[in-house]
């Protein structure tokens, strides 16, 4: 094996670091770190990386309306009855729910038409939910739930990877965490299920080499709505 592949030496020292290394490679790995100081400088790099996950997150204060919604649920309420109405004035509101329910019925249907198509819940290696991806026409929209922090140098990209197949990558997170990823025609036609979506650590700006070469964080399933 070719040890002086830069794709490679990133790739070894990432599972090093990130502990997922069989037994056996990492004791020939600890023989090439004694022989090898650019190795050495390698894995520190990913270990710094990985280190800054670990940080603690500020506490938030719970906003006063939070509070009073909670409060509102688990309260009892009181049931007002009202008073009884005219014959026309029943016709009119029945009129009116009518109404409301053709607009729903008619806003469900045009979402089935327009919106998402596909949902993938990703999930750390606890399996705690930490990414949410909705898959519309011409987009993926993400909403972080429990995303670690990373180092200015380091991003998140995310992959496709069909059964049996190659990973693609999909693009990059949202340095907020929060937004949408534009997706080309030929990475559109990628997103049906079954498919895993997976996110890895990369060296800022993403893979080199166009196949992850850092950990993976998050994976899941997408899925069918």
């Amino acid at each position: 094996m070719n040890y002086q592949t830069t794709a490679l030496r990133r790739a070894l020292a990432a599972d090093y670091a990130i502990g997922l290394m069989p037994a056996t490679a990492r004791r020939r790995f600890d023989a090439l770190l004694r022989e090898d100081v650019a190795l050495r400088v390698e894995l520190s790099h990913w270990q710094d990386a990985l280190a800054s996950l670990t940080g603690a997150l500020p506490e938030r204060p719970v906003p006063e309306h939070v509070w009073a919604g909670i409060k509102a649920r688990i309260e009892p309420q009181v049931l007002h009855v009202p008073a009884k109405q005219a014959f026309w004035k029943n016709l009119r509101v029945l009129a009116a729910a009518c109404a409301v329910v053709v607009a729903v019925t008619v806003g469900v249907l045009y979402q089935r038409d327009t919106g998402v198509a596909y949902n993938a819940t990703l999930v750390n290696a606890n399996q705690q939910p930490a990414l949410q991806i909705s898959a519309f026409a011409d987009h993926l929209q993400v909403e972080p739930l429990t995303l670690a922090a990373i180092a200015p140098t380091l991003s998140l990209e995310l992959w496709a990877i069909a059964p049996g197949g190659k990973p693609i990558s999909l693009g990059l997170l949202p340095t907020a965490g929060k937004g949408r990823i534009q997706l080309s025609e030929t990475q559109r036609a990628l997103l049906s299920a079954p498919l895993t979506l997976a996110v890895s650590l990369e060296p800022h700006g993403g893979s080199p080499t166009g196949q992850p070469t850092g950990p993976v964080l998050y994976q899941g399933q997408l899925a069918l709505l």
